[in-house]
């Protein structure tokens, strides 16, 4: 009896060191490998996502500051470069034909170059709208009546200074529209009435330029 217990005791022993033994199961194995293996992917997904929505961010960053630049129009008006002039500083229908669009904008366009038209402050606006006025009394009150009492030549002369005080006139209207415009957008205003008058009004001053350019060379008579 007492050989058949240690023998028993003997089987119970191996059978529990081949139990600590056996290796672990494949599946096992693989449940591990794939339970890392997935882990891995989604912080890889993770950071390529945030990679990409921090590449979007920047993106909207740069595209809102060129959308800011490209709506600038140029450098801040300064308050009080543009000055008042009487009509006889500025007209420009002495001389001769043929170069009345220069001449405009070197009095109504050429100080405004580089500048963002929609910080041309009111008093500017007014400034240029007194001058314009002055052009266009001067056709109505001078140019008119003395071309009806010339002839020949002085009334020829005449009728080439009323078409380049035109140019003049209409080149002052067309930039105050295209300040008002400007300022007008500027503050989310609609501007539908103010394109159609300078679309009327810049129709007036192409025909009038092509008029005065049909003209070059011949003698020009001024009012003032």
């Amino acid at each position: 009896m007492a050989r058949l217990s240690f023998i028993a005791l003997i089987a119970c022993v191996v059978a529990f060191v081949g139990v600590q033994a056996a290796p672990v199961p494949s599946d096992v194995g693989i449940y591990i490998r794939h339970g890392k293996g997935k882990s891995a992917k989604s912080a890889s997904a993770s950071a390529t996502a945030s990679s990409a929505a921090s590449t979007a961010s920047a993106a909207s960053s740069a595209a809102a500051s060129n959308s800011t630049a490209s709506t600038s129009g140029g450098s801040a008006f300064v308050a009080g470069s543009f000055q008042a002039q009487d009509y006889a500083a500025f007209q420009i229908s002495s001389g001769t034909g043929g170069d009345a669009e220069a001449e405009a904008n070197a009095v109504f366009v050429d100080p405004f170059a580089n500048v963002d038209l929609s910080t041309v402050d009111d008093a500017t606006v007014e400034t240029m709208t007194t001058m314009r006025e002055a052009a266009e009394s001067a056709e109505t009150d001078d140019f008119n009546p003395q071309i009806a009492a010339a002839s020949g030549d002085a009334a020829d002369a005449l009728q080439v200074g009323k078409i380049k005080n035109k140019v003049l006139k209409l080149t002052g209207e067309v930039q105050v529209l295209n300040i008002k415009i400007a300022k007008a957008q500027a503050t989310g205003d609609d501007t539908s009435d103010l394109e159609s008058s300078l679309a009327a009004e810049q129709k007036k001053l192409s025909t009038n330029i092509a008029t005065d350019q049909d003209s070059a060379g011949k003698t020009s008579q001024g009012v003032a």
